[in-house]
């Protein structure tokens, strides 16, 4: 679990393009603490130029994927925590954040080779230690499954994964905005224009666990990037391509996962959870936050930070 990733020594030497997403910086453009230690980057892949944002310079690399509806910047506070021992990127997933262009489909096998082929250009080819959570699950479990030297392991976060026992058709039916966000084209057309108040009663209507869900300040920023007539799109064809990922996933599975995965759940979710992730890595292990709902690293960072130290040793 400690094996060093290979890549450039320093983040300074990352070669950044022009961003074509306007306002990128706005969550963070006055914090003096982020912008101490970590840089905005943009890079295309194909038709898509990926945002990512990256500091440190150790050399064990870590990798942050987001869910729905965030950016990278649901980890904003952990990630200085992170940082001793780590060079640590976390990615906007392709059509969202501040990247921009239209991927070819929100699969998550898609995704993941995006996210894939931006480590390889960045060169960090191997031993990559990946934390996701919610859809960036089933990014992080393409990612190592189909490019299964890239990934050292898996910290995963409160995501039934698709596939050979968890059928998406079953997931569609659990919760309001499943159903919802997958109406094309009628979900972006009731929301566009009132993106922020789709997201205050979307986070106030989820909430089940300790304290709220999001801060003040990560709402404005899920406003902001949602706002984004492409990243309305995307995230909601995150919901539109279930089928394909159980189609994909089951195939995925045959050749199970050897690498150490753990999936940490909202409190007692694990029992519901983790059989769909064993079913594509059999030893993965599992652990549930107390008194937590399902926005873990804002509701719960002190166990999250925990949890990912002990299953990914700092160097």
């Amino acid at each position: 679990m400690n094996a060093y990733s290979e890549g450039p020594t320093t983040v300074a030497s990352v070669e950044s393009e022009e961003p074509l997403s306007p306002g990128y910086d706005a969550a963070t453009k006055d914090d003096a603490e982020f912008n101490k230690d970590f840089r905005h980057c943009f890079t295309t892949i194909d038709d898509v130029q990926m945002h990512y944002v990256i500091g440190g310079d150790g050399p064990q690399v870590m990798v942050l994927l987001h869910g729905w509806p965030h950016s990278w910047y649901v980890y904003r506070e952990i990630m200085h925590a992170l940082l001793p021992g780590r060079t640590v990127i976390a990615i906007d997933l392709p059509g969202m954040g501040d990247s921009t262009g239209n991927p070819s489909s929100m699969a998550r096998t898609v995704l993941a080779t995006y996210v894939h082929r931006l480590l390889d250009h960045l060169g960090y080819r191997k031993n990559v230690q990946v934390v996701a959570h919610d859809f960036g699950v089933g990014v992080a479990y393409a990612l190592a499954a189909q490019y299964r030297e890239q990934a050292a392991g898996l910290f995963l976060m409160d995501y039934v994964l698709p596939g050979k026992n968890a059928k998406a058709a079953n997931l569609e039916s659990m919760l309001w905005h499943f159903s919802f966000n997958k109406q094309n084209p009628l979900a972006e057309e009731l929301v566009n224009g009132r993106v922020e108040t789709y997201l205050t009663f979307f986070f106030q209507a989820s909430k089940s666990g300790v304290g709220e869900p999001v801060s003040e300040r990560e709402l404005a920023e899920c406003v902001r990037v949602y706002s984004r007539p492409q990243v309305l799109h995307a995230g909601m064809e995150l919901y539109r391509v279930w089928a394909q990922d159980e189609a994909d996933n089951t195939k995925l599975q045959e050749t199970p996962l050897t690498i150490p995965v753990h999936l940490l759940t909202q409190a007692g979710f694990a029992p519901i959870m983790l059989p769909a992730i064993q079913d594509a890595a059999p030893d993965a292990t599992g652990s549930e936050a107390p008194g937590a709902g399902h926005y873990l690293v804002h509701e719960a960072p002190d166990r999250v930070l925990a949890e990912i130290n002990a299953f990914f040793p700092v160097p």
